[in-house]
């Protein structure tokens, strides 16, 4: 059980490890950006970045004395630690730790393996449509963006071939048509001006969520309940920021959870 606790805490290790990274890039100190991670993204061994003060320094001790150091070895190189390509290196991060964490996930068997790998799969295919929407008008030509595709999901792998070709919202609308859940979720964003399509996601997310807590003896449960309190702070940050703006008639624009 530890180990699977441990796996949902590398997002926000992934995370933070970028913010340091894009810091360093821009010359920040570490010492001062480590107190804007994410507590769920922190490990014992973080002190020790701070005494990094360039990009090499910060990769040699990611690679060595970090959590996530299988995943930097496998997918950043010290070249890639640059302003362009941050993100590159989130969504390489993210692709190697949905991988890592459904092989994890399938070894387990049972209640578990089953629900979570629907979890990943839609965490995988929610990213692969970002990636692909968040490209356009962007240098990421499409076989780089192909890369960052996660190799885990619904869309893998018919679905990331039809997002590699798409070069517009409508494209990836076309892409996504055979996957019934994709399809209803895009549509919902199209008709709803008031609604994005990752609020859309976020919707399905809680359902999916929800739909965990009526299955026994599994660890997904604790996934579930992670992402219900996430998607919690989501609703009480978006609350108030419209009470700050005085925009009281979007209140209720959240996504209720129960």
């Amino acid at each position: 059980m530890s180990k699977f606790l441990d796996y949902l805490t590398y997002p926000y290790m992934i995370d933070n490890l970028v913010l340091l990274i894009t810091g360093t890039v821009h010359g920040r100190d570490i010492s001062e950006l480590i107190d804007k991670c994410h507590p769920l993204g922190l490990f014992d061994s973080m002190a020790s970045l701070c005494i990094a003060s360039t990009p090499e320094e910060l990769y040699r001790e990611i690679i060595v004395d970090t959590p996530l150091a299988p995943y930097f070895v496998e997918c950043v190189s010290l070249d890639d630690l640059t302003d362009v390509n941050i993100e590159i290196i989130r969504n390489s991060l993210y692709k190697a730790y949905f991988a890592d964490f459904n092989t994890f996930c399938n070894r387990m068997g049972g209640e578990t393996a089953e629900l979570m790998s629907q979890a990943l799969a839609f965490e995988a295919d929610r990213r692969a449509i970002n990636i692909t929407l968040n490209s356009f008008g962007t240098e990421l030509s499409r076989d780089e963006r192909s890369k960052l595709y996660p190799s885990i999901g619904l869309l893998v792998p018919e679905g990331t071939m039809r997002l590699q070709r798409a070069d517009d919202s409508t494209a990836v609308g076309a892409a996504i048509e055979p996957y019934s859940v994709y399809r209803r979720l895009f549509q919902a964003a199209a008709d709803n001006p008031e609604k994005s399509l990752e609020d859309a996601f976020f919707e399905n997310e809680v359902a999916l969520c929800k739909e965990m807590f009526e299955h026994l003896f599994n660890y997904a449960i604790f996934y579930a309940w992670l992402r219900l309190k996430e998607q919690e702070v989501r609703n009480v940050v978006w609350i108030s920021e419209c009470i700050s703006q005085k925009q009281k008639r979007r209140i209720n624009n959240f996504v209720p959870i129960f």
